[in-house]
């Protein structure tokens, strides 16, 4: 899949999530298989562009091609400037939020609320299309809610814009993230338009991502939530979709080697308070799948500087490639 003159391979893409995707996730992802990997939303408000965290979300030294940074707003000079400010930052690709359900970010009728206005969508995508300088993408969803699936409408709109490319999440705005994702709507979208179509929601095994890659007809898959605590899938996606065969699942060993890597990038990148505050979900995430989860959780979210916190999830995978219980202190 090509992105302008990017080329997107694999094409398996991690979705943009906020408080999720930041520098660090993004190289660790990419290293395990991500064709691209999109920065969590950064504001389209001058006010806020020199704060800690802007700062750091528009922070790309050292990040592998192409660089995607997503940004978020509502008002089409504003947008346009962010656009421009971010390619001038290293940006080689610019993404819109359309998509985010969030309550916070609606109720600015920003994210996934401009799809209820369709003119406003138009003179925003056209906006930072002629200011950006570097290919722009969309991220939307199926509509606003179950009566109001508007993907394609949009969806012509932003191909009459310029836009380079197009993730549609196979929810309205109103589900949120509950119940299953559709893909009729996406299919009917890819069908209907020349520009590459890449499709998200509930795409957590190499197999669903082939279902969905047969059932759309699109040409990438977008990875969010499975990819908490299981940045290994895109590299399984990847080799599935490359080979029909099935990776083998990593070890204890492996998986923290990786987590101990994420966790000191982490501090490394935002400092040891915030990168130890940070760095608790993500824990959280590794672990859910073993037994001892809850337990393991409220160890480590006790932790307060980065040496303790590394401690324990050292022991804990060092003792299940090990094969013996992992160590886990009474007060747990």
């Amino acid at each position: 899949m090509w992105i302008g003159s990017h080329r997107i391979d694999p094409r398996v893409v991690l979705a943009p999530m906020a408080g999720v995707t930041d520098k660090p996730f993004r190289l660790l992802c990419k290293q395990l298989g991500a064709g691209l990997a999109v920065s969590e939303m950064t504001t389209s408000d001058p006010r806020f562009w020199n704060t800690t965290k802007s700062l750091r979300r528009m922070d790309h030294a050292g990040e592998p091609d192409p660089v995607s940074v997503q940004i978020a707003g509502t008002e089409p000079a504003r947008m346009a400037a962010a656009a421009r400010h971010n390619a001038d930052l290293g940006a080689q690709i610019i993404d819109i939020n359309m998509g985010c359900p969030a309550k916070k970010v609606c109720s600015a009728w920003a994210g996934s609320a401009l799809m209820r206005d369709e003119p406003l969508v138009a003179r925003i995508l056209a906006a930072v299309v002629a200011a950006a300088g570097v290919p722009v993408t969309l991220k939307i969803r199926t509509g606003w809610a179950a009566g109001q699936r508007n993907a394609l409408a949009v969806a012509r709109i932003a191909e009459d814009s310029g836009i380079a490319a197009l993730a549609i999440h196979g929810r309205t705005r109103d589900q949120h993230y509950a119940g299953e994702a559709e893909y009729d709507t996406i299919a009917e979208v890819k069908s209907r338009l020349r520009i590459p179509v890449i499709a998200n929601g509930d795409i957590d095994s190499p197999d669903k991502a082939l279902a969905v890659l047969r059932h759309t007809g699109a040409d990438a898959v977008m990875i969010g939530r499975a990819a908490q605590g299981r940045p290994w899938i895109f590299r399984e996606v990847a080799h599935f979709l490359a080979t029909g065969e099935r990776l083998a699942a990593p070890s204890p060993a492996e998986v923290g080697g990786i987590l101990v890597g994420h966790l000191e990038a982490l501090h490394a990148f935002h400092g040891e308070e915030a990168g130890v505050r940070i760095a608790r979900k993500h824990l959280g995430w590794y672990a859910r799948d073993r037994p001892e989860n809850a337990a393991f959780r409220a160890v480590v979210n006790r932790a307060v500087t980065a040496a303790a916190q590394l401690a324990l999830p050292r022991d804990y995978f060092d003792a299940l490639a090990a094969g013996v219980p992992p160590p886990l202190p009474a007060a747990a």
